[in-house]
């Protein structure tokens, strides 16, 4: 069974230097979604539906080229950063993403967290990205 402390000094972190747009559109809009999450051929993008909205992560300039098709879309405020967390996450790991978040919390950084199957993703603000891997970097060296 792997361990948090496993996982955290066998990690990778590292950006892809891609600005990301997070967008919040109706319910209705999720074919609308769906369908530029088909065409868009990019190695990052995020879809996610729930009871209350349809919630899009795609690139800056990939929302450029979509926008008139993502009608009342509302844009995050800024850009944002993907930070991978590069290491495979035996599906039963508790408290990783605990280990994590506390030391970016102390150097003010927000965080939006997303899992994908094996690995974790965190979307950083543009303006904090190297700030946040210089953080779980020295996290890293301490365990």
């Amino acid at each position: 069974m792997q361990t948090v402390q496993q996982a955290l000094r066998a990690a990778q972190f590292y950006t892809d230097g891609v600005d990301y747009q997070l967008l919040q559109l109706p319910r209705g809009a999720v074919m609308a979604a769906a369908g530029v999450v088909a065409e868009i051929g990019e190695p990052f993008c995020a879809l996610l539906v729930d009871k209350d909205e349809v919630s899009l992560i795609i690139s800056v300039e990939a929302y450029e080229h979509f926008a008139g098709r993502l009608k009342n879309a509302v844009p995050s405020d800024h850009p944002y950063r993907l930070l991978t967390v590069d290491v495979v996450l035996d599906s039963a790991l508790v408290g990783f993403m605990a280990a994590l978040t506390p030391a970016l919390a102390q150097a003010g950084i927000s965080v939006i967290p997303l899992g994908a199957y094996s690995r974790d993703h965190l979307l950083i603000p543009a303006h904090h990205i190297e700030i946040a891997l210089a953080t779980l970097k020295q996290l890293q060296s301490s365990c």
